[in-house]
């Protein structure tokens, strides 16, 4: 029978006064040559604090600032609040009869409907069109890009209403540029045309003017996203043999996806609440067939005077922009967790 010994290695004195002294765990990389391992509760209270309370100030303005509207406006909800218990200051709860009036009106729905449509009409061409300038950004010369960005800055910056009068001048009916234009290629049918007559003609005015003001938000997303793709990659795809086409499917729009996936959030939520320019472009005319829920809720509540109905409106609105952002938000969350 064979008998296996094993050799036991001892340390001497100093080396186990050497080997108390150390400070942490060690580990052996793949060479095999130790390295420190930072041990799991070594950061202090202070320094794992500290992003919450750099953000503490900026959380607590935007609670005061947004947070008690919101709550306000819930509240109001339930009351039946029209011109004599504002004028009386008179406090007069009907629990969910706002909403149940609403939810049980067709012209509610209509407007919601034509909401939703709007809004992913808008959103469509926005990100098309962004997409698109963005990619021409990127393979213009220096020069052209400058310029482009410039007019692109431009019409970013013009405040709305400003736009909206500018553009309501433009398809003005005797004395606009747009009619006097079309006129002169020959269209003379559209000389004196009303484009504010017609729920079609307002919405096309009104989606060129949301498009055209939110492109530059867009190309700029897209341009720096592409900025970051390495130049090596185009280069292996045109080796193989890809177009134009299968280039920005294969190589751009992969690399793009969290800056696609972020604009189209943002685009959602901002055309969807979108206000001042269906409301000053033709105050939700004609005959009300161009009023999205915000303008809706607007006219309800201050218009008419039914400040607790428009309130419930509002607020519906919010819930109803949730809903339709639940799943969009849920993949957003998903890629960020990818990454």
């Amino acid at each position: 029978m064979a008998v296996h010994s094993e050799r036991v290695q001892t340390r001497s004195p100093g080396e186990a006064k050497n080997a108390g002294a150390d400070t942490g765990p060690t580990a052996a990389t793949a060479d095999g040559t130790p390295k420190n391992v930072r041990p799991a509760g070594g950061a202090s209270l202070l320094s794992r604090s500290t992003p919450y309370l750099l953000i503490l100030p900026a959380t607590l303005a935007t609670a005061a600032l947004l947070g008690w509207p919101l709550v306000k406006t819930a509240l109001i909800s339930f009351q039946n609040l029209n011109r004599r218990q504002l004028i009386q200051h008179l406090t007069e709860w009907n629990g969910f009869d706002n909403y149940t009036a609403q939810l049980g009106s067709s012209e509610f729905w209509h407007t919601a409907g034509r909401s939703v449509a709007f809004t992913l009409l808008n959103v469509v061409l926005i990100m098309a069109g962004g997409t698109l300038v963005g990619l021409l950004l990127n393979r213009l010369g220096k020069g052209m890009r400058l310029f482009l960005s410039f007019g692109l800055i431009l019409a970013w910056a013009m405040p709305i209403v400003a736009s909206t009068t500018v553009y309501t001048w433009l398809f003005d009916q005797q004395y606009g540029v747009v009619n006097w234009f079309l006129d002169g290629l020959g269209w003379h049918g559209m000389a004196d045309y009303n484009w504010f007559g017609s729920q079609l003609s307002t919405f096309f005015v009104i989606v060129l003017l949301i498009v055209w003001g939110s492109i530059p938000f867009v190309a700029f997303n897209m341009y720096a996203g592409l900025t970051t793709i390495p130049a090596e990659l185009y280069e292996a795809a045109r080796m193989d043999g890809a177009g134009a086409f299968k280039i920005f499917t294969a190589v751009v729009f992969p690399s793009l996806r969290p800056f696609f996936l972020a604009t189209t959030f943002l685009e959602v939520i901002w055309v969807f609440k979108c206000f001042t320019q269906v409301y000053a472009m033709n105050f939700g005319g004609p005959q009300r067939l161009t009023e999205t829920l915000p303008v809706y809720a607007f006219v309800e509540g201050f218009g008419n005077q039914h400040y607790g109905t428009g309130a419930a409106i509002a607020v519906l609105t919010i819930v109803m922009l949730g809903v339709l952002m639940a799943y969009y938000f849920r993949i957003i969350l998903k890629q960020e967790d990818e990454l």
